[in-house]
């Protein structure tokens, strides 16, 4: 790899790994299993692997292709290690842990094949949706709670 090459894949990778840190730091200050480091070295494996796929099929679309499935499906079996079934308890936990795990991979693929603007874009509606999607289902919840007021 000369070093054009590394100027124009290096921000893929360095971008992709601030990418998936965001989102880890969110899981990692809600206590949860996978965090900043995990998510940014997934973020920066898919960018790295979708980057050098494309460096060496620059004219075969199909093999970056392939790559991008690899990683999907790939990583679900990781984001599936993270998700905990409670029998007594009837209910699950890391769904959300899982999900986000997945998704940094997809931002991984979308730098990884310099599509930095969607990147940032889903990064941030990531974090909206990790943000406020609990403050949204504790006011749902409290609102179920509440007695009903009958005529």
């Amino acid at each position: 790899m000369d070093l054009q090459s590394l100027v124009t894949f290096g921000p893929r990778v360095g971008v992709a790994a601030l990418a998936g840190m965001a989102i880890g730091l969110n899981r990692e200050l809600h206590g949860k299993p996978a965090g900043l480091r995990t998510h940014g070295l997934i973020a920066m494996g898919a960018a790295l692997v979708t980057a050098i796929a494309a460096y060496l099929s620059p004219a075969d679309p199909a093999a970056v292709s392939r790559v991008m499935q690899g990683v999907v499906a790939g990583l679900g079996f990781v984001g599936a290690g993270v998700v905990m079934h409670h029998d007594v308890e009837h209910r699950v936990e890391g769904l959300t842990t899982a999900a986000t795990i997945w998704m940094v991979a997809a931002l991984g693929v979308a730098c990884g094949i310099g599509l930095y603007a969607l990147a940032v874009a889903s990064v941030l509606l990531a974090l909206v949706i990790l943000v406020l999607g609990a403050r949204v289902e504790e006011a749902f919840l409290r609102r179920q709670r509440r007695p009903s007021r009958e005529p």
